[in-house]
Parts: structure tokens; sequence; C-alpha cells
């Protein structure tokens, strides 16, 4: 098909068309790695395909009966693993690990249909702001290549983006789905912890705050993957919930009237002039669709829980190192082989005290409780996904190659940028980004909702009523200047 068509469709409707015969999955698939051939050279989104399945989606295990038919789906680096499959988690101390393994959401995404063909690009071990360090890869946004993709899930968002293919894989730990999909022009939904497991190596006993999920460019492709793909393994800590009815099916009808919170001010940080202008913009447009939209916010103690945030993730990022480390024999990171940032969380984390956890974890407890009490009286809080504008590439601060000396120090300097994502997921709360706002450059700036643990379902039928109301085209026609169709429209 044209370009044109091709950038048209969504991994739903691709499915239709692998179903009626008009193509096949594997003409689909090619037509994809065309696409990575055309823009990959200037975005470095994808870190390898796999020839073999793209020519043989049914070899690839897939469930060619699934919703998705065979549509082909890129997995982040990172996460869930693919037997036999390399993974590399954008690390030069992992080049050449292949794990023997599938996760147990490789085996869902399989079923629902999808065609693993290859792998995006990631940060470190997934622990910083974008996939950046030019000894491993250097990945740019679409919309203009100065910039920075911002991450963790950056190969998925850039890729995307630009049209390769409309629907992939994220992960998201403290918004690593949402950010990169805010600032990329995506829809990005944090799914409530329970949704996806992260089995076999994790659970959410252990991994806390991490999740799996997609980025997409239509809700209706995101409601579609978590119907196919939620679920839990044998022998979770917790239980899976399931919803009602399905999200395809809800989305189809608007939500009820919304007690709808807006908030830029979030503890200490807080967003731009622009930004609350282009919250501001959100709130109206949701007012005219008949919500009920105030300013207010959480009774959050935020400095205590971006603490215990930033204690969670060097314990837990120290502990995986930790483990890389024992499997080869070492007792040390090499400094040549792991970031800079990434050794000083090790050396910050790997002997913290059980004590320090429990702190953490009261912390935690309180944190979500106090969610839960404000999404008694409120259904969403609207923020924008981050507190600073997008980066420009080579910007280090925020970067695991960074030279900062303290850990603590630059996990605080990252909330400035990250303020608003982060804490749905201590709580394990949903968040969704919607590509509802521009920056003052004109790159795109998503708007960040959250609500009640369990409530996914309500995020999905917000996005799609707005989605209806802007007639399907969340950026006015614009398109990112480097794109399948040839971008800068």
């Amino acid at each position: 098909m044209s370009w044109d068509d091709w950038a048209a469709q969504d991994a739903v409707s691709l499915a239709d068309l692998i179903r009626k015969g008009d193509v096949t999955a594997s003409e689909i698939g090619q037509q994809m790695a065309a696409a990575v051939e055309l823009v990959d050279p200037s975005i470095s989104a994808v870190v390898e395909l796999f020839s073999d399945a793209i020519d043989d989606p049914a070899s690839n295990r897939t469930n060619m009966d699934g919703p998705f038919a065979g549509v082909p789906f890129l997995m982040k680096d990172l996460g869930p693993t693919v037997k036999g499959r390399l993974q590399e988690m954008g690390s030069l101390f992992m080049q050449g690990n292949r794990p023997q393994v599938d996760a147990y959401l490789t085996g869902r995404v399989r079923g629902a249909g999808l065609n693993i063909v290859g792998r995006t690009t990631t940060p470190e071990f997934g622990v910083c702001s974008s996939a950046e360090n030019p000894a491993v890869y250097v990945t740019r946004n679409p919309w203009d290549t100065d910039f920075t993709t911002c991450g963790s899930s950056a190969g998925t968002a850039a890729s995307i983006a630009a049209g390769v293919l409309p629907l992939s894989h994220g992960t998201d730990g403290g918004g690593s789905i949402r950010i990169p999909a805010g600032l990329n022009g995506l829809i990005g939904l944090k799914a409530s912890r329970g949704v996806f497991s992260i089995a076999p190596g994790l659970s959410d006993l252990t991994g806390l705050v991490s999740t799996q999920g997609c980025l997409s460019r239509t809700v209706r492709d995101t409601a579609a993957f978590v119907d196919a793909c939620r679920g839990g393994a044998p022998g979770e800590f917790m239980p899976y919930w399931k919803a009602d009815r399905t999200y395809v099916d809800r989305i189809r009808s608007d939500p009820p009237r919304l007690r709808i919170a807006l908030s830029h001010e979030w503890g200490d940080y807080s967003a731009p002039p622009h930004f609350i202008s282009e919250l501001e913009r959100a709130g109206r447009f949701l007012e005219a669709l008949g919500h009920v939209v105030e300013w207010t916010l959480p009774p959050i103690d935020f400095r205590s829980a971006f603490a215990a945030q930033t204690m969670c993730y060097i314990s837990n990022f120290a502990q995986v190192i930790q483990g890389y480390l024992e499997a080869r024999s070492l007792s040390h990171p090499p400094a040549d082989l792991i970031e800079p940032i990434n050794i000083r969380i090790w050396e910050a984390g790997r002997d913290m005290s059980y004590h320090d956890r429990y702190k953490m974890q009261a912390v935690f407890n309180s944190v979500a409780r106090a969610f839960g009490a404000f999404f008694e009286d409120w259904d969403i809080i609207l923020t924008p996904v981050v507190a600073r504008p997008t980066p420009k590439i080579g910007t280090t601060e925020y970067l695991t190659i960074s030279d900062n000396s303290s850990v603590h120090d630059w996990f605080a300097n990252l909330w400035q940028f990250f303020a608003y994502t982060p804490l749905s997921n201590l709580a394990g709360i949903p968040g969704i980004s919607l590509p509802m706002a521009k920056q003052e450059n004109g790159l795109p700036l998503g708007i960040h909702a959250q609500a009640g643990q369990a409530r996914d379902g309500l995020l999905l039928q917000l996005a799609a009523q707005i989605e209806r109301a802007l007639d399907g085209k969340w950026h006015s026609d614009r398109t990112p200047a480097v794109h399948v169709t040839g971008g800068s429209r």
C-alpha cells in the first residue's frame, strides 16, 4: 500500500485487512521493515529486526487467529524476554545476552496475534530519561531530530511517531510509557497494578513500581492490547483483576459526566507558564464535553513520596545490576561497560537495609491511601505529562552517562523534569498520556490523566470521547519531520 495509506492504518484496521485477505501478515511485516529502512537512519529507534518472523509469522509462534491476526509488533529491548532472541537492555555490558525462556507476557502478546518482529532502543537498564549514549545508540525525536524522544520506551515511541508501525511494546516504572508517548505525540497507558504480569522473573511484590504495556496512535489499539494481553501468570503474589466488560466495547460509548481535577503544582514541582496554559486549554475542552473541571490537588506529602520513590529506584536497580554481576562472577561493575550513574546506583543501593525498605513501603502505603481517598471524590486528575520542555540531544544532566557524583542529586534533578508520572507507579494507579497539547517550539506535549486503582477503563473511555471529538486528528493533520510519508506536513 502507499505510505499515506500505511500511515492511516492502526493495528486493528491492519488486522481487519489481513482477515479479509486483502494482504497477508507477511506482506504487512515486509512493509514495516521497509518503513524501518526508510526512517531509522534518521532516528535510530530499532535495534534489530527478525527477518524469519517477518517472512513467516506463524513460524514465530504467532496466533494467527488472535485479534491482531499477525500484525507486526516491536518489543522494547527490556522487560519481557523472548526465548532465543537477544535482549541487551541498552548496555554494552549486556551485549550478546540471549534469554532462554519466554516471559509470560511474551506468550500473551503472541496469543493476541501480534507478531514479534524486532527490538527497540532503551537507555541502559531503562534507568534514565532517553536512549542516548553514543557508545550504544542515540535515538532522536521524529518531530525534530535535534531533540530527544525521552524514555525509557524511546525506540518504541520514535518508531510509532515516524509511521513505522501503529502499536508497540513499552515498560513503565515511573513514566517510561507515558513520557515518550507525550513528547512524541502518542497515546501511552500505564495500567493499574494487577493488569499485566511481569512473570516469571519478577512479581509485583518485588518489581513494585514497574509494569508493562504499549504505545499507540489510537485509543482502540491500546484498548484491544489490554483486553488481549492482560492477566496474571500462575503463582502471582496478588490477584489480577478482570474488567466487567472489554475495553474495546467500553470505549464505544462516552463516559458519564466526570469530576476532573487539574493541577500543575505537584509538591515542590511546577510547570512553566506555557504548559499551564495548555493544561487550562485541555480543561476547557473537557468542560465543553460536559465534564466538571476544577483546580485541586490530592493531600499527599510529596517530598516524602519522591524520597521513597528515589529509594525504591536505587534499591531495585542496584539489585538488578548485582544479579547481572553475580551471573558473571564479578564483584564490581566494569566502568568501561556500565554507565557512571548506574554504577553509583549500585554503590548506593546494594547494601540497603530492610529497615530502609520498610520505611519506604510505609510511605508507599500512605501515598496510595491518599490517592484512594482523593479518587472517592474525583474521577480523574489532569497534569502535563512533564514539567520541563523536551531536552535537546546531548543534555547529559538527565542521562546515566552524567558525571554527577551524587546519585541522590541526580534523581532530585530528574524529578524536576519527570514530576507528574512517578507517583502513579508508587500507588499502582493507572495513568494515560494523551496528545492534546503542544510546546512553544511546536513539539508535542502530552496531557496526563490519572484515575483510581482499576479504573483503567474509565481513562480509556474518556480518551476515546476526546478522540471522537477531535475526529481522530490528535495533531490537526501535522506530521513529524521524519515520517514514512515524507513528513513536515
